[in-house]
């Protein structure tokens, strides 16, 4: 619903700016044309009004911006304009239209509103007593009050604002992952003794994947294949995997998606441990706790390394689960020469499988590419089981077709009895295609459609979530133009205001329970990962979860979205919490979650994903 708000609130600002450089041109001229600008200009200041109104129904975080900065900048000053028609009142409208529009595409965060209002109102000010200065000045024939002297005023806020801006995200002055502590992120490591349940070498090397089509990809693989090898391991068992970098020259590391695991195990290089480079190894051990579809994936450069296959699956099993056919299905994105090539795992043509009628299956869906995916099953109803890992108590069956929208790194096991008759899973705007049937020979149906699944209020009933916060934190996540990685250009990667490695920590003691409100005031979506903890939904855009409780991992934040989450602080160390779209997160959507009393000894590495 409020995607399009915001993507007309964007096209009113345009044509405001517009305006108002029309607007700044007839300001001294013929009180006819300077009225009719006045007019089209407070048209579209008060059409931005009503949408911000509009919009302040998603709630206050998504509209506070608008409805405190930058529509009263605009709306105030056009008034007295209206009001009072003159070349001092124009040139201060104008200003205020575009300083308006400037602070919609420069996004500011809630710290910041104080002095964005001061020194836009001290640029106002400033134009309306040069306006007037110059004014008595050319009537007397000036020279020097000729120059630009109100143009240059114009752009002062605006320029002012940029440097300030690049500066504030060039430091990491509020970004203390590395504070004084009296624990090491070194020493919060897994079992170091005791006889591994399951043990296996990951090796990273360079190579070629070839697609089911024919496709060759230029590739970084795992033990010579991508996906890497299916990890299996049971809930309580002790794992050790050994990580060999071969010739991978960016760095590898493994971290172990929506795995709760100690905080040095976590793979995040510069936090939690050096990236392993050529010729180098390292040594994960942990005991997962929960049973679940989980994935791995490298965690150095993940923006072009996790896209050219540094993953794979990492399934525990619960010991107490029945007997089911089962398959794990990546959606993903492979870089094919200029073009990207979707497919399920290396299947980027219909697959098709043998499943024996009447036989319970299980398909486990993982989403390891940068944007969301949205599959659906066609040919028999199904259960979501599982929402990233953790079970859906209740889960009752959806209608055939029903869309399945995988967020980026996120996970649904759905399930069902197989049917006599084929059941096939779709990728949406891609050939790929998973045919199941009793002899295996069926192709795939039609495309299946049908209306999108929402966690929100499905499966049984729940109590609501215990009450009682120490910790609350308000993200608000936007985009517009900004400094990320050495250039100045339009990014979608903005917290509060800033790009990593300006995005202030979230600190955190043991034992806190903690609320975050995560507001999605861009137009793209943005799916939110949190390491080492799983997060519980309290509510989106007000309404409270209803069914059962909704655990995730990675959650999708759409446009327009305001979502309301809690979890316990119950694994201490420094964790990574940024937006799984890699390409976001090497643009600065990253932050730290980091709890009192630890430190990391590990250097910050210069790329934040």
């Amino acid at each position: 619903m409020f995607e399009p708000l915001l993507i007309t609130d964007m096209t009113l600002a345009v044509l405001v700016i517009g305006a108002a450089l029309a607007l700044a041109r007839r300001a001294s001229g013929p009180a006819r044309l300077l009225r009719r600008w006045l007019y089209v200009t407070a048209a579209l200041v008060a059409a931005r009004l009503v949408v911000a109104g509009l919009i302040l129904t998603g709630g206050a975080a998504l509209a506070d911006a608008r409805l405190v900065v930058q529509v009263p900048l605009a709306l105030l000053p056009v008034a007295w304009a209206v009001w009072r028609p003159g070349p001092a009142p124009a040139h201060v409208a104008s200003a205020g239209a575009l300083l308006s529009a400037f602070w919609l595409v420069v996004p500011f965060g809630p710290q910041d509103t104080a002095f964005v209002l001061a020194g836009s109102v001290a640029t106002l000010a400033l134009i309306a007593g040069l306006s007037l200065a110059l004014r008595g000045r050319r009537r007397a024939g000036s020279r020097l009050a000729r120059l630009p002297w109100l143009a240059a005023a114009f752009v002062l806020a605006p320029a002012a604002a940029l440097v300030l801006g690049s500066q504030a995200n060039a430091g990491a002055a509020e970004h203390h992952h590395a504070a004084p502590g009296d624990i090491g992120v070194d020493q919060l490591t897994g079992p170091r003794t005791g006889t591994p349940d399951v043990r296996l070498t990951l090796t990273a090397a360079r190579g070629t994947v070839r697609l089911a089509s024919g496709r060759t990809v230029d590739a970084l693989t795992f033990n010579g294949v991508s996906p890497g090898p299916e990890i299996r391991a049971k809930q309580g068992q002790l794992v050790e995997v050994t990580l060999v970098n071969t010739d991978v020259t960016e760095g590898v590391t493994v971290h172990w998606h929506g795995v709760d695991v100690p905080n040095a195990e976590d793979g995040v290089p510069g936090v939690t441990q050096n990236a392993v480079r050529p010729g180098e190894r390292h040594v994960y051990r942990f005991v997962p706790t929960r049973s679940g579809t989980f994935w791995y994936h490298t965690h150095r450069d993940a923006l072009h390394t996790v896209q050219r296959g540094l993953f794979g699956a990492l399934i525990i099993a619960d010991p107490a689960g029945p007997e089911v056919f089962e398959r794990t299905v990546f959606a993903h994105r492979w870089p094919a020469g200029g073009d990207q090539v979707t497919a399920f795992g290396r299947a980027d043509e219909p697959a098709r499988h043998a499943v024996a009628a009447g036989r319970r299956t299980l398909l486990r869906l993982v989403n390891s590419s940068a944007e969301p995916q949205r599959v659906h099953v066609g040919g028999s109803p199904f259960a979501v089981a599982a929402i990233d890992g953790n079970a859906v108590t209740g889960a009752t069956p959806l209608a055939a077709g029903t869309g399945l929208l995988l967020a980026a790194g996120g996970r649904y096991d759905i399930a069902f009895t197989m049917p006599p008759g084929p059941v096939t899973l779709t990728l949406d705007g891609s050939g790929a295609a998973l045919a199941l049937s009793p002899d295996g020979t069926a192709g795939p149906a039609a495309p299946a459609t049908g209306p999108l699944f929402d966690p929100l209020a499905y499966g049984s009933a729940a109590p609501p979530a215990p009450e009682g916060f120490q910790r609350s934190f308000d993200l608000r996540l936007d985009d517009g133009l900004g400094f990320s990685q050495g250039r100045f250009g339009y990014v979608s990667s903005l917290i509060n205001g800033r790009l990593y490695p300006a995005v202030p920590t979230l600190v955190v003691s043991r034992g806190d329970r903690v609320k975050v409100r995560i507001a999605n005031r861009s137009v793209i979506d943005h799916p939110i990962h949190l390491h080492g903890h799983r997060v519980r939904v309290l509510s989106r855009n007000g309404t409270p979860a209803g069914g059962a409780p909704w655990w995730t991992d990675t959650l999708n934040v759409a446009p327009g979205e305001v979502f309301e989450i809690a979890f316990t602080a119950d694994n201490p160390g420094i964790w990574m919490d940024h937006c799984h779209n890699f390409e976001h997160g090497a643009d600065g959507m990253v932050m730290h979650l980091a709890y009192t009393g630890v430190r990391t000894p590990y250097a910050a590495d210069h790329s934040p994903e």
